[in-house]
């Protein structure tokens, strides 16, 4: 019992025998035996009210106690065990450090990276972006072992989904792989189609492993459907906000799954083109951008929870990457040579937070790559001018090889932690 129960039992005592006058009057007279019986029935109701008191003083108690320990498990679901040890790592709490054995591969060596995301065949002269680590506080990101990594992935199916950044991670995941694949030839792209911007499926297998690598085009990741040329003028098209993309079903059955979204959800790529919210077949013409978003991610979520068996699938969804326009309205864009000593205020984003929540609350474990504060830094390593179109410039992209290998590499460290316990066979199933 509490300390607070216990003073209110000293009480009661006090009350009803401290007092050998009172003691000998109950004794004496039967009129005094209808008080002390009032006064027992008093102390029993005082007692019941203590011990209701005490059970929900020591739930407060455990809440208070138990609730950051629960936060912080939950959390420690996103970090990651190093070299089979069972000490844990927040690899997005770090900084970034010079390290000359980067890049991990050449891009113009690699058939599935992007002409537009190949700075220094672009011409881009100076390349001390390149030579940039993520360096956590607390620990050491492992060099990506790819033979290792490659057999880890034989027979499997990792999915992209998400809009131009997931397929900029997508070209970096294949780049990494296919240095570690003796006959590049047995590597290439399932349906014969070269990497353009619009394709809403690609997907390279590499036979020797009898391994994919899919990307899905999938903006939103709701559906998007154009309005009836006799509704209401202005809305030309809506997103489903409660309703997944109609390409969802293709998603199942991944051994690893990759979500982004975010970049999309600006006026300009959707007021500005007549792009409106809609749940349950009514137009929510007020909705804010920020409210849709967050709707958008509990229908995401729910499908997750609904379709995703997490014993076979391991779930990620990459937070927000900033870009680093110096002037977003006349599309001007400042690449530095070197990263940012300071984040300017881009550490944070109300898409990364609000993924974060959601994520927080699901049945089936998400991993959420939080690259929003570590990317924050790299204003040196967008695509620029240097692209396949130099007249105009880009600092929401990144060039390849740079910051997407290091997503890629976070990725790498946390399914070697999560399959090194299984054994071979199984993980050939």
């Amino acid at each position: 019992m509490s300390t607070f129960s216990r003073s209110l039992s000293h009480k009661q005592r006090a009350l009803t025998v401290s007092s050998p006058r009172l003691f000998d009057k109950s004794v004496s007279s039967p009129r005094f035996s209808s008080r002390k019986s009032e006064v027992s029935r008093l102390f029993r109701v005082l007692i019941a009210i203590g011990s209701v008191v005490s059970f929900f003083l020591a739930i407060g108690g455990g809440y208070l106690y138990v609730l950051p320990n629960l936060t912080k498990a939950f959390h420690e679901e996103n970090l990651v065990s190093f070299n089979g040890s069972d000490s844990f790592c927040d690899i997005f709490d770090g900084k970034w450090v010079v390290d000359n054995s980067y890049p991990l591969y050449n891009a113009s060596e690699c058939p599935f990276v992007e002409k537009g995301f190949n700075c220094l065949a672009n011409g881009r002269t100076n390349n001390d972006y390149l030579k940039w680590r993520w360096k956590p506080r607390n620990c050491e990101i492992p060099r990506v072992d790819v033979h290792n990594m490659l057999e880890i992935l034989r027979n499997k199916r990792i999915v992209f989904v998400g809009d131009s950044m997931s397929r900029t991670q997508w070209e970096s995941l294949i780049c990494l792989l296919m240095t570690g694949v003796r006959d590049k030839g047995s590597v290439y792209e399932v349906n014969g189609n070269k990497i353009t911007k619009v394709i809403r499926f690609l997907g390279v297998k590499f036979s020797s492993f009898n391994l994919t690598v899919e990307f899905y085009r999938s903006v939103f990741l709701v559906q998007h459907t154009w309005s009836s040329k006799y509704g209401i003028k202005r809305v030309r098209s809506t997103l489903k906000l409660d309703k997944l993309d109609d390409i969802s079903n293709e998603w199942t059955n991944a051994d690893v799954l990759i979500f982004n979204s975010g970049q999309w959800w600006v006026p300009g790529k959707l007021f500005g083109v007549g792009c409106y919210f809609q749940v349950n077949n009514t137009l929510r013409l007020g909705m804010s951008i920020q409210t849709a978003f967050r709707t958008a991610l509990e229908t995401w979520s729910s499908w997750i929870d609904t379709k995703i068996n997490p014993n076979r699938t391991r779930v990620f969804f990459r937070t927000f990457e900033p870009s680093h326009w110096s002037n977003l309205t006349l599309r001007l864009c400042n690449v530095t040579n070197q990263p940012l000593s300071e984040t300017n205020g881009q550490e944070s984003s109300s898409f990364s937070d609000a993924v974060l929540q959601v994520a927080h609350s699901m049945r089936v474990p998400v991993n959420v790559l939080h690259i929003t504060p570590m990317s924050a830094f790299r204003k040196d390593a967008h695509v620029g001018l240097w692209s396949d179109n130099p007249s105009l410039s880009d600092c929401s992209h990144w060039c390849l090889p740079g910051v997407p290998d290091l997503w890629n590499e976070m990725v790498f460290s946390y399914l070697y932690g999560s399959y090194r316990h299984t054994p071979l066979h199984q993980q050939r199933e």
